[in-house]
């Protein structure tokens, strides 16, 4: 089936100046789901492979033997009658040792991943590439859908692919900046490109996804879902459609990412990890997950009327933290998909995928509170009706991904009470006056010393794996061959162990802030950083510095020998203001690449699709910020015309906060003495509704510059 010819040439530089901003409605009903009750009939549920069931022994029976040995290998330590610290440090260690043993059993299950492959054969499946957008730079995730829709016309996919951006963006100027670039990259692309900015931001990612299917999932058979600066190849989309054509039974295919275009030395030092490891881990993942996947909100292709079968989200009872929107919809997504019978599966073998990655560890920080809550609220779906057990344990593992951090604390402070009691206490010997032998305190450090080897060694052998097998392979030829690829995973891991303190920190105090009940709300994630001055990283990192300098000085004074396992996280605390702010320096990132340290294969020869979107958003109309950006309206009339030639039909049943807004904004126009007044008078809801209103936006123009 193909789209309908008026509308395929909506988007191309031939097309009349009249083009519609949106196609036709094609409503698809899309349910909210009751997870109190099982779901609606769907396809039924095909048994796992016995490969599928071999790389969940390893990966989950594994990790349970590691969890055993290491649970009675401490309690053997500690002797028969251990101590409440004892039994304290024991609870937390067995977790945490599990935890590691999990990263290399999934490892090992990898082996065990198929082999995939694309069918050949004709597909006619309708598809549409989505975008959702929320106070971005518009020109640089314009210029990556332009040279999609390009790479997609090569591939032979014009004719029943669209590209759609789904915009909830609030602020009146970046909404300008939205409308006069993607009116300019519509007569650049080959493929429709439609756009429609929400009137309200009701359940945020999801609703803006939901909305668009209720509206025009009809006209789709399938549908790709980016997010702001990610992208992937039109042959990667082409394999991804023909994969989910061939299978109808798959509701989801997701992708590996390759991280890119990262400059600061802590975006290079996420990129290559990602590079590197990456693959390896997705291949565990993949293996044992089997049609029970995960789904990480974008860079996959998804059924559209499965999706709108299963995907209608709930808001959960009572208020945010744990209340509200689903944060982390994605997880919930793929299980909802599960649970209604539809495959869910992770195509490790897809290289064509790409996006960016947080430029500094203050703006990773604050992605990962926005990730940690939802997460948590993971907790509150657990017990959701008919909800896989694999599904289950992918909510776990995030939950206790965020989890870990507090838990570490917890074991590294109770281990510093347990030898600062060995230290300050004298020891009774003969507590019982009749008794003739004394009772010495059982305390075996070598063995301990053994449990730390083996934890330090799970939690590095997944990486040198990793590396070695990039040797075999032209992953390492590519990123500057085997000697600079061996000293850039060196380089990451030490890197990476003077981060990873800092990190557990600002996660504990995430966990409790979420806790306690405070909301992470909604801001617009940073793609582009800057390095932060003195004061910033000082503000931000003081108290790990004096974390650090106590607990050494401590130490140093009572217990040497302790600093020889803690010097890695006692560095990182007090080193973290230099860290946060040289790993936020592009310099030292440039230092890094002219080494030939943690090169990835992309940076040294880009994806063509990455070089031509950069060259495309060159192109673009550059962003204009605050008051600039809306007065340029009221002084180039073609401006304002194409402003007004993006705007969607306003419905008939307007949101109320809106239909007030009108009127006010219309009020103050009318009283104000030209458009600097009136923009003045003017807050941002009602700035926004004039920008929505082409009648609205006549008068103000109207009025003296």
């Amino acid at each position: 089936m193909t789209m309908d010819h008026d509308m395929t040439t909506a988007g191309r530089s031939d097309a009349p100046a009249v083009a519609p901003v949106v196609p036709p409605l094609a409503p698809l009903t899309m349910p909210v789901q009751d997870f109190a009750r099982h779901p609606q009939a769907g396809p039924a549920r095909r048994m796992n492979s016995l490969r599928v069931w071999l790389a969940r022994l390893i990966a989950f029976g594994g990790t349970a033997v590691l969890a055993v040995v290491g649970f009675s290998q401490m309690l053997a330590a500690f002797g028969a009658d251990p101590t409440p610290m004892q039994i304290a440090l024991l609870v937390l260690f067995v977790p945490t040792f599990a935890w590691v043993g999990f990263s290399f059993c999934g490892t090992l299950a990898g082996f065990l991943a198929p082999r995939l492959t694309t069918p050949d054969g004709p597909n006619d499946a309708r598809v549409v590439v989505v975008m959702p957008i929320y106070h971005e730079d518009v020109a640089t995730s314009t210029g990556l859908l332009v040279a999609l829709a390009r790479e997609l016309e090569a591939e032979g996919m014009a004719d029943r692919t669209e590209i759609f951006v789904l915009s909830d963006t609030r602020d009146p100027a970046i909404a300008v900046n939205e409308t006069l670039v993607i009116d300019r990259a519509r007569t650049l692309s080959p493929l429709p490109l439609w756009y429609r900015r929400r009137l309200s931001n009701d359940d945020r990612k999801s609703g803006n996804l939901a909305e668009f299917v209720r509206q025009w999932g009809g006209r789709y058979d399938q549908m790709v879902v980016l997010d702001a600066d990610s992208v992937m190849s039109g042959a990667t989309i082409r394999a991804l459609s023909a994969r989910m054509s061939a299978d109808p039974q798959a509701g989801l295919i997701q992708t590996m990412p390759m991280l890119v275009g990262g400059e600061t030395i802590f975006a290079r030092l996420t990129q290559f990890a990602g590079r590197v490891y990456g693959p390896m881990i997705a291949r565990g993942v993949a293996a044992w997950s089997g049609d029970t996947g995960n789904y990480w909100g974008h860079n996959a292709i998804i059924r559209v009327s499965a999706f709108a079968q299963a995907c209608g989200l709930p808001r959960l009872p009572g208020n945010p933290p744990f209340g509200g929107t689903i944060l982390s919809h994605d997880f919930v997504e793929a299980a909802a998909l599960c649970r209604a019978g539809w495959a869910v599966r992770l195509d490790h073998d897809l290289r064509g995928s790409y996006e960016g990655c947080p430029p500094t560890l203050l703006d990773m920080a604050v992605r990962e509170r926005r990730w940690a809550q939802g997460n948590l609220q993971h907790s509150r779906l657990l017990g959701v009706k008919g909800l896989r057990g694999v599904s289950r344990a992918h909510m776990i593992i995030g939950i206790m991904g965020f989890l870990m951090s507090p838990l570490w604390l917890a074991l590294i402070l109770v281990g510093l009470v347990l030898s600062a009691t060995v230290l300050l206490s004298t020891p009774e010997y003969f507590p019982n006056a009749y008794q003739l032998f004394p009772e010495w305190p059982v305390f075996d450090s070598r063995r301990m010393l053994w449990l730390f080897a083996i934890a330090m060694g799970l939690l590095l052998l997944p990486k040198f794996i990793a590396t070695f097998r990039a040797w075999a392979r032209p992953l390492a030829r590519n990123s500057g061959g085997r000697v600079r690829i061996f000293a850039s995973a060196i380089f990451e891991t030490v890197l990476s162990a003077l981060i990873a303190p800092v990190q557990m920190l600002v996660q504990t105090r995430q966990i409790f802030e979420i806790l306690s009940g405070r909301d992470s709300g909604w801001n617009a994630q940073t793609r582009a950083g800057s390095m932060p001055s003195w004061g910033v990283v000082l503000r931000h990192h003081w108290a790990h510095v004096v974390l650090g300098l106590g607990t050494l000085i401590v130490l140093a004074t009572f217990s040497p020998a302790q600093l020889i396992w803690l010097s890695p996280i006692l560095a990182g605390l007090i080193l973290s203001p230099l860290t946060s702010r040289l790993s936020a320096s592009p310099v030292f990132g440039r230092w890094a690449r002219l080494r030939g340290l943690l090169v990835t294969p992309e940076e040294r020869d880009p994806p063509a699709i990455l070089t031509e979107a950069a060259a495309i958003s060159r192109s673009l109309p550059q962003a204009m910020t605050g008051r600039d950006s809306l007065l340029r309206l009221g002084s180039d009339a073609d401006l304002l015309a194409r402003h007004v030639a993006m705007l969607a039909p306003l419905p008939d049943d307007l949101p109320r906060a809106v239909r007030l807004a009108r009127i006010t904004a219309g009020a103050k126009i009318e009283h104000a003495s030209g458009q600097v007044t009136a923009l003045d008078d003017m807050d941002r809801t009602e700035t926004d509704a004039m920008l929505l209103d082409p009648a609205l936006l006549t008068r103000w123009s109207r009025l003296p510059a």
